[in-house]
């Protein structure tokens, strides 16, 4: 997610406390904290996706997904 869409998100939250917003800016509020929520766990995927546990022999177990 974009540095632009970050501040936005900040810029609607500080509207919020200032004001009620209008309907137009409480969905672009939505969608831009749900892609930003999306963002996070696709980061957070990625980084437990190359996570490796070192055993005490020195030897590596990847981390598998529990379905």
């Amino acid at each position: 997610m974009d540095k632009n869409k970050i501040d936005r998100i900040n810029a609607l939250a500080k509207a919020s406390k200032e004001r009620d917003l209008t309907k137009a800016e409480i969905e672009e509020q939505t969608e831009l904290r749900n892609e930003f929520r999306r963002s996070v766990v696709a980061n957070l995927s990625g980084q437990l996706d190359r996570t490796v546990i070192i055993n005490p022999d020195g030897s590596r177990s990847e981390i598998k997904k529990k379905d």
